[in-house]
């Protein structure tokens, strides 16, 4: 161990593996209940946004921003509002950020289409990015069709995805525990 921070942290390895035991735990609920979860996880992010917006007035109120009070002001109440609205329509938000999503992949897709036959002649195969474009465009229009669908298997990913990250984080975490 000849490097400063590496020492700092071996120092703490501990939090690592915490960080890796709650995403676990959160990736298996996730997973066990994925409908709920992205409810409960607009809710969360409507949390969040209602803190943000009321740290945002108080550095307004205060004074002691950095930025146009203006645009603070904006930031605060449209926060504020997007947090009210999802505590209070946690369902709607996490279908109205699908739609969003589902526009995304539709539109990628149509762009890596057109992308793989501009270049035909250029790039060998792009029948790849067409399959990949192809298959974009089609989980976006799955999401739109099917919208309580979409959720649960974008939650499904989420919780694979943590759980995942959290075995990782638990692994790091004991390996730097045998350094310090």
């Amino acid at each position: 161990m000849n490097s400063p921070f590496v020492a700092e942290l071996a120092r703490h390895w501990w939090l690592m593996v915490i960080y890796g035991v709650v995403a676990i735990v959160f990736g298996i609920y996730t997973l066990a209940l994925p409908a709920a979860s992205g409810i409960g996880l607009a809710w969360a992010f409507g949390v969040m946004a209602v803190a943000e917006g009321l740290v945002s007035l108080a550095a307004l109120v205060g004074g002691n921003a950095r930025v146009p009070r203006g645009w603070l002001a904006l930031y605060a109440i449209v926060s504020i509002a997007f947090g009210v609205l999802a505590i209070m329509q946690p369902l709607a938000v996490a279908g109205t950020l699908l739609m969003f999503l589902a526009a995304w992949l539709v539109v990628g897709g149509i762009w890596r289409i057109v992308f793989a036959i501009r270049v035909r002649k250029w790039i060998p195969n792009e029948w790849a990015l067409i399959l990949g474009g192809a298959i974009a465009v089609v989980l976006g229009l799955l999401f739109v069709a099917y919208p309580a669908a979409g959720l649960v298997t974008v939650m499904i990913w989420i919780g694979a995805a943590a759980l995942v990250y959290g075995v990782l984080q638990v692994i790091a975490g004991l390996r730097l525990r045998k350094l310090a």
